[in-house]
C-alpha cells in the first residue's frame, strides 16, 4: 500500500539494510535505528544547502522494533540529500538528549555533502548522499603477502603529496596517491596504512594561532564511518569520490601494494563542552552509543571527549558493519584501530577479558582475511601490549620497540640488553602462549619524524596553541649537539648516520615492520610532535629533501631490499636451535664472536642470522651480519667464522668511512655511532 507524505510517494521500508539505498522498482529505502527516540522525521533536499522540500514523519505502524524505515518513490537519488530529526525526551542527567531543532547525519550514509573542499564551505550543512554507479574491479588479492611480508608506510593522504615538489598534478588526494605508486614501488613498499579517510570535519575548530584558525589536520574525529573522506578527491560527486577511492586501491593492488586503514571507533567528532557540535550520535540515541557516568555525562577515556560505547551489541553490530562495508565495497586489506583498547571495555568502562566486538570481528567471515592490527592502549592508562584480548590473528604496535630503538642509538647502554629480544621479535611479550605478532616501528605519525629524533631534545609545538603542553612528552630523542636545524656538515652527518641506524635495525629485526612517510628523505616537521591541527609544510612531506638526503633515500631502499630478498629477515624467532646450517639461525656477538653477556648494558655488538635454501626457500645459503656500534669511539668487531668456501662481502653501510675489502676479513672497525651489514656467500670459486 502506497502512502502520499508532504507530496512524495511512500511505503513501508525494509530495516535491512541499514542506511539509503536503491529498491528494485525504483525506490530509495531509507533505514535507522534508535531506541529511546518517540518519532523520526526524514529531511529530503534538491539542494545540498537549501531547506528541505520534504519533512517526512514515519508512521510509528513503519516501525520494526527499534527500527525506522521507509521507501519514498518518484525521486533521482542522484539530485537529493537527506538527514534525520528526532523527537523524544531531553533529559541529560538520564543520557536523553533528543532535540527536534538538530539536523543529523544517517550512521551509515555512504557519502556525506558539506565538506568537499578542504577548508572551504564554511556555512554548508552536512547531509547524506547516496551512490548509485558501480565500479568495475579487476585487482587481485594480494593473499601471497602474509603478515611478516609486509613493510608498511603510514602516511596522510593530503600531507603525502600536498607540497609544491612533490610533482604529481592531483596534490593531496587519493588520485596523488596514484601517481606517486612509482615511487613507492622503487623504495620498495608493499602496504600503505592511511590515517584516517572516513569523513570527518576539517573545519572542526582547534583554537588558534597568532589569530590564525586551527582546524582538523589528522582526522581523528570521524563524523561519518561509512563515507570516505571527499575533500580528498579530486571529484566533489558522491560517485566521483567513491570511483576515485576505489581506483586507487585497484592501482595499489595492481602493483603490488596492500592498504590498511588506520580507524577510529574509540570516540567520534560529537566532543564534549563548548567544542561539542552534534552531528548524529548525540541527537539519535545517545546512550546506546556512548559510554555515560551516573550522572548521564560522558565517560573520556581517550582524552577526546567521549567514549564510543563498542561493546554494547548494538554499537558492536555498527562497528562490524562499517568493516565488512570498508572490506566489500572498497577492497581494502586492513584495518589499524586507534586506541584499539577501548574495544575491550565494557558498556560501562570496565575492561572485559573476551570482549564482544572483538570476537565478532575476529570471527567474521567476510573479514577473515582483513589485516587487524591494535594500538592496544587508550588514553586513560590502559596498556594491554602483550595482552590483547583478541584471536591470534591481531597484531599490535609495539611501542617498546621505539623506545628501545630510540634510546639504544642516542648511546644508552641500559637499553642494550632489550634490543637483543627486540630484534629477535619481541619473545618476551609475543611468546608461545601469546600468539599475536608485534608491528615494529621507529617512527609514526604521532610524535617526532626521525628528522626530528636526531635534531631535537625537545617538542616544539607552540604554534599547536596549547602553550607547547600538548604532544608526548618523553620523545628519547638527541639532537646530536645543536637542537633544531643546523649548517653544521659534522653535525648534519651525524644525523643522517643516525636515521640509517635506526632504520636499519628496523628492518633486521622480526616482525612486521612500518616505517613514517618521508623518513626516507629525512623529512621533519620543525621539532612538532603534534601536527594534528597544522595543515601546513609543517605537516607536508618536503619533497626537496628527495635530492637533499638522496644518501638517506638510497640506503633505506638497500635495506628494505636486503629484508624482501632474505626470507630469514621475515620468519619468527626459534631461540638458539640449530637450523640445516649447523648455526643457530639468528646469534648475537660481542667484539669477540659468539661472547656476548646479554644482560649486561653494552654499546657495540653484532648479531647475524643464518639462511639456508632448504629452510627458508631462499635462493642460496647465505649469512648476513649487523655490527652496531653506539660508541662515540671507534670500536673492532671479530667476525664469526663462516663455512669453508663463504666469504664476507660489504652489503651497506650507514658509516662516512669507505670500507675496502681488505678492511673485512676476520674483523671490522666500525666509526663512532654506526652500523654496517655484512653478507657471507660461496665464491664462485669454491662453488664449482
Amino acid at each position: 500500500m502506497n502512502y502520499i507524505f508532504d507530496g512524495v510517494k511512500c511505503a513501508p521500508g525494509h530495516a535491512l539494510p541499514f542506511g539509503a539505498s536503491l529498491t528494485g522498482d525504483g525506490g530509495i529505502n531509507f533505514s535507522i535505528n534508535s531506541k529511546d527516540a518517540e518519532a523520526c522525521i526524514l529531511e529530503l533536499y534538491k539542494k545540498d544547502n537549501g531547506p528541505a522540500f520534504a519533512n517526512i514523519r514515519i508512521p510509528q505502524e513503519f516501525k520494526k522494533g527499534n527500527n525506522y524505515s521507509i521507501i519514498v518513490y518518484g525521486l533521482d537519488p542522484k539530485m537529493i540529500s537527506y538527514n534525520y530529526r528526532f523527537e523524544g525526551r531531553y533529559e541529560p542527567s538520564e543520557g536523553l538528549r533528543f532535540n527536534p531543532d538538530w539536523s543529523l547525519l544517517d550512521p551509515y550514509a555512504k557519502s556525506v555533502t558539506g565538506r568537499e573542499e578542504w577548508h572551504k564551505d564554511v556555512s554548508l550543512p552536512m547531509r547524506g548522499k547516496i551512490l548509485t554507479e558501480e565500479f568495475r574491479w579487476d585487482d587481485n588479492p594480494l593473499n601471497d603477502l602474509s603478515y611478516n611480508d609486509l613493510i608498511i608506510y603510514e602516511m596522510h593522504v593530503r600531507g603525502f603529496t600536498n607540497d609544491p615538489a612533490s610533482k604529481v598534478n592531483c596534490k593531496g588526494t587519493y588520485n596523488g596517491i596514484v601517481e606517486k605508486i612509482p615511487y613507492l614501488k622503487d623504495l620498495g613498499i608493499n602496504c600503505i596504512e592511511l590515517l584516517p579517510v572516513f569523513e570527518f570535519d576539517d573545519l572542526e575548530d582547534n583554537g588558534s594561532y597568532n589569530g590564525e584558525p586551527l582546524y582538523n589536520y589528522w582526522g581523528y574525529n570521524t563524523v561519518s564511518f561509512f563515507a570516505p573522506k571527499a575533500a580528498y578527491a579530486k571529484s566533489n560527486t558522491p560517485d566521483g569520490i567513491a570511483h576515485e577511492f576505489k581506483n586507487m586501491v585497484q592501482e595499489l593492488h595492481r602493483n603490488g601494494i596492500k592498504i590498511i586503514l588506520d580507524v577510529v571507533f574509540n570516540h567520534t567528532a560529537e566532543y564534549n563542552g563548548k567544542l561539542g557540535l552534534t552531528y548524529n550520535f548525540r541527537g539519535i540515541d545517545n546512550r546506546y552509543y556512548y559510554i555515560l557516568d551516573e550522572n548521564g555525562e560522558y565517560a573520556d577515556y581517550t582524552a577526546c571527549g567521549n567514549t564510543f560505547k563498542c561493546n554494547d551489541p548494538m554499537v558492536a553490530g555498527f562497528i562490524v558493519d562499517c568493516l565488512r562495508y570498508w572490506k566489500d565495497e572498497y577492497h581494502v586489506d586492513g584495518f589499524r584501530f586507534d586506541e584499539g583498547a577501548i574495544l575491550s571495555r565494557s558498556a560501562t568502562g570496565e575492561v572485559m577479558s573476551n570482549p564482544l566486538v572483538l570476537d565478532m570481528i575476529s570471527k567474521d567471515p567476510i573479514l577473515a582475511d582483513a589485516i587487524l592490527i591494535a594500538e592496544a592502549i587508550d588514553a586513560s592508562g590502559l596498556y594491554q601490549v602483550g595482552c590483547y584480548p583478541a584471536d591470534s590473528r591481531w597484531g599490535e604496535w609495539n611501542d617498546k620497540f621505539s623506545h628501545c630503538i630510540r634510546k639504544f642509538i642516542k648511546s644508552d647502554e641500559s637499553a642494550g640488553p632489550e634490543l637483543i629480544k627486540r630484534i629477535k621479535g619481541s619473545p618476551d611479550i609475543y611468546n608461545e602462549t601469546y600468539t599475536h605478532f608485534g608491528v615494529n616501528y621507529v617512527t609514526c605519525h604521532d610524535g617526532f619524524t626521525m628528522n626530528d629524533l636526531v635534531s631535537y631534545n625537545d617538542r616544539h609545538n607552540i604554534e599547536n596553541g596549547w602553550n607547547n603542553e600538548d604532544g608526548i612528552h618523553e620523545n628519547y630523542s638527541w639532537n646530536c649537539g645543536v637542537e633544531g636545524e643546523s649548517d653544521d656538515k659534522e653535525i648534519e652527518s651525524l644525523r643522517s648516520k643516525q636515521v640509517k641506524n635506526a632504520f636499519a635495525l628496523l628492518m633486521l629485526s622480526r616482525g612486521v615492520a612500518m616505517m613514517l612517510a618521508g623518513d626516507e628523505i629525512r623529512n621533519g616537521q620543525k621539532g612538532n610532535n603534534n601536527v594534528f591541527s597544522q595543515d601546513s609544510e609543517i605537516s607536508w612531506i618536503n619533497w626537496k629533501n628527495e635530492k637533499a638526503h638522496k644518501d638517506v633515500h638510497d640506503f633505506f631502499k638497500e635495506v628494505i631490499k636486503l629484508r624482501q630478498d632474505h626470507p630469514v629477515l621475515r620468519s619468527t624467532y626459534k631461540g638458539t636451535d640449530k637450523n640445516s646450517s649447523d648455526y643457530p639461525e639468528l646469534s648475537f656477538h660481542g667484539t669477540t664472536p659468539w661472547e656476548l653477556d646479554e644482560n649486561a648494558p653494552f654499546l657495540t655488538f653484532g648479531f647475524m642470522y643464518a639462511e639456508t635454501k632448504a629452510d627458508h626457500n631462499a635462493d642460496e645459503d647465505c649469512f648476513i651480519y649487523c655490527g652496531v656500534n653506539a660508541f662515540w669511539e671507534d670500536q673492532t668487531l671479530g667476525l664469526p667464522i663462516v663455512p669453508e668456501g663463504f666469504e664476507w662481502s660489504l652489503y651497506v653501510t650507514s658509516a662516512n668511512r669507505k670500507y675496502k675489502k681488505t678492511d673485512i676479513n676476520d674483523s671490522i672497525t666500525l666509526e663512532p655511532r654506526s652500523l654496517t651489514i655484512l653478507i657471507a656467500k660461496k665464491t664462485r670459486r669454491s662453488s664449482k
